[in-house]
């Protein structure tokens, strides 16, 4: 089976979407008889196509907007330059991972080529309009618009996924078109697992972390949505010094952070560490006793996922998603969004009764394993296969003649 997946971003982009892709794209290229490919923008003016780990890779030339987000990238393809990739790579299935120009473009060259196509959701209008300077009265009609910019593409769909029954329920309560499957993004239980043999001490000079506090830590996108205002207000308040929050990620709000720990005086209590490499967050998180998730726009929070498979409590927002993941009094405590008094209450409890961590870190682990990476790809392959099956039209063999008509010349 050939599949391509159509992308706005990869690793080593540091985001959901990005990790989720990535994830799958290199566990489907191992298995048997899967080829796999990936359409996403270049980090700058030039094209190229190269292979790693298995994959095959095609990057559009592309407009960067560093300056407001480095992460945000225009391609500049055309419907005849998309065509062209997918004649080359010749995909029984197309899996777009968003709704940009580029998966916009991906989707008319699919359906000329009578190709199925099939999309994840890892979208919702927090994501963006978060991040701008949107005045609150103006936020309903940008939900609304920025909604119908996701469905001139994902209406038209073979079949839509979602990570969570909450994100399947968010895109039914649209009124979607195609079915709405849910299909965990997945974790990699072989990575992220409890180690306690590991030198806990060792990573956390690493990291210049307090060696003898209990550590709530952070880990993710430092960008408005995910709350983190909160968090540091809830160590502001906090009556108790003995303990850090840890902030391990980049992003749009960091400067902002690191300026409001120093206007508040919680620069001892809280520790931004900037990035870390994917390779270090499995001991970062094994260093840290509690894992603290306030956003209020998860789909799923692979993040959290990570931390639970690692086997630490987790305290979450109760919104969205993340009530799917942490259960009170069981694995972690939620949360109203953005009450900073419930969030202290929570971790002044958790503090006072270190005798609770490891039990509702074992139950973190034993919900985490629902969700082991492999069985998400089990779960990929067959709504590919499906999908395939029920599509009435096959890809043309090698020698055909593809009929394509130039957009130049009729639209």
């Amino acid at each position: 089976m050939r599949i391509l997946l159509v992308t706005q971003t990869y690793a080593p982009d540091a985001n959901g979407q990005s990790v989720f892709t990535t994830r799958l794209a290199e566990e489907l290229a191992r298995r048997a008889g899967c080829h796999v490919g990936v359409l996403l923008p270049a980090a700058g003016l030039r094209s190229k196509q190269y292979t790693a780990n298995r994959v095959t890779f095609y990057r559009i030339k592309a407009l960067v907007f560093k300056p407001w987000h480095p992460e945000v990238r225009l391609a500049l393809a055309s419907l005849h330059k998309v065509t062209a990739v997918m004649r080359a790579f010749r995909p029984d299935i197309v899996h777009l991972q968003d709704h940009y120009p580029l998966a916009w473009a991906a989707f008319r060259a699919a359906r000329r080529l009578q190709i199925p196509v099939i999309g994840t959701n890892h979208f919702l209008p927090e994501n963006i309009f978060n991040n701008l300077p949107i005045p609150a009265f103006a936020q309903n009609l940008t939900t609304h618009l920025l909604w119908k910019t996701w469905r001139i593409t994902y209406d038209h769909l073979d079949l839509l996924t979602a990570p969570t029954p909450t994100a399947v329920h968010i895109l039914q309560k649209l009124g979607v078109r195609p079915a709405v499957l849910s299909a965990s993004c997945g974790v990699d239980l072989a990575q992220f697992h409890p180690r306690p043999e590991l030198d806990r001490l060792f990573w956390r000079r690493k990291y210049g972390l307090a060696p003898d506090k209990p550590i709530f830590i952070f880990v993710g996108r430092v960008d408005y949505e995910k709350r983190l205002d909160v968090l540091l207000q809830a160590a502001k308040q906090a009556s108790r010094h003995d303990f850090q929050v840890v902030i391990v990620g980049k992003g749009l709000h960091l400067k902002l952070l690191r300026h409001l720990s120093l206007q508040w005086g919680v620069q001892d209590k809280v520790i931004f560490t900037g990035y870390a490499p994917a390779s270090d967050l499995p001991y970062l998180l094994n260093s840290a006793d509690i894992f603290v998730m306030p956003s209020e726009a998860e789909l799923q929070s692979i993040a959290t996922l990570e931390a639970m498979a690692s086997g630490l409590p987790v305290l979450a927002a109760n919104k969205h998603a993340l009530p799917e993941l942490v259960t009170d009094d069981r694995n972690g405590y939620l949360f109203p969004p953005g009450d900073v008094q419930a969030l202290v209450k929570k971790m002044m409890y958790l503090l006072t009764h270190p005798e609770r961590w490891e039990a509702m870190g074992r139950e973190s682990r034993q919900m985490s394993e629902r969700h082991d990476l492999s069985k998400s790809i089990d779960v990929y392959l067959s709504i590919y296969r499906q999908t395939l099956a029920a599509h009435d039209s096959v890809f043309p063999p090698a020698n055909a003649q593809l009929s394509y008509t130039s957009p130049e010349t009729h639209e």
